[in-house]
């Protein structure tokens, strides 16, 4: 017979060893470490300790994903508290470079907008103008892209340190329409990498675009009408 053949029938007469109990305790059985010879009952229960150290490397892994999920909603945290207390576009970018930096560990950050009008008494230069080629890399997103590479464009975004970035994040800022481009740049590879989730990344595109179109001069004033179209109705 062939082993196949005996593991068949032992799976399909599964009350073989009750008729034959005796024969347990005279199987032998080489020790999976080392040359030893062991039992049957040996060998099970070094079985079931491997099944459970799997288990709990499982169960620590889950742990440490769960405790660092934790770690970045509390970080998010803080960054929607920030960017709801602003006041004016400057005080908005620096909050958010400076949670990016500090608490995300993000050496350098660029961010570029357009399809959202301004005060421009004071200059950003987030509002530097964009080609359309970065329009549609934008539009095109329907997720974060990590990744090695960016659009060259893109990349000198970040000046002469930019030779020094091998991994990227693109985020697009959007909600009812594109308003612009969020990049994270990092020296290390593995920082952004394609298989990574970007649940996170997409929620904090999400939080930056809404605050931001909060100072959008055109939709503020279409609000202010609107507001006074409903007092005068109101009125009447």
């Amino acid at each position: 017979m062939k082993p196949e053949d005996v593991a068949k029938f032992l799976h399909e007469h599964p009350r073989f060893f009750d008729e034959y109990a005796d024969l347990l305790a005279d199987i032998q059985l080489s020790h999976p470490q080392d040359d030893k010879v062991i039992s049957l009952n040996e060998r099970q229960v070094i079985s079931l300790r491997d099944r459970n150290r799997v288990l709990q490397d499982k169960l620590l892994e889950l742990i440490s994903f769960g405790e660092e999920n934790d770690a970045i909603s509390e970080k998010m945290h803080r960054l929607a508290i920030a960017l709801l207390s602003v006041s004016n576009l400057d005080e908005l970018f620096n909050a958010l470079y400076f949670s990016l930096k500090e608490d995300f560990a993000v050496p350098l950050v660029a961010v570029r907008l357009w399809n959202i009008s301004y005060d421009q008494s004071s200059p950003h230069e987030e509002f530097t103008a964009t080609s359309e080629d970065v329009h549609v890399i934008a539009e095109s997103l329907s997720q974060p892209y990590c990744g090695n590479h960016v659009a060259d464009e893109i990349k000198h975004w970040f000046g002469e340190r930019a030779e020094y970035l091998h991994s990227f994040a693109m985020i697009p800022l959007n909600s009812t329409r594109t308003i612009g481009l969020l990049v994270l740049g990092s020296p290390d590879a593995e920082r952004f990498y394609p298989e990574m989730g970007t649940l996170h990344l997409k929620r904090l595109g999400e939080l930056v675009c809404t605050t931001i179109t909060r100072y959008d001069v055109v939709e503020a004033i279409n609000n202010d009408k609107f507001d006074d179209q409903a007092s005068n109705e109101q009125q009447t």
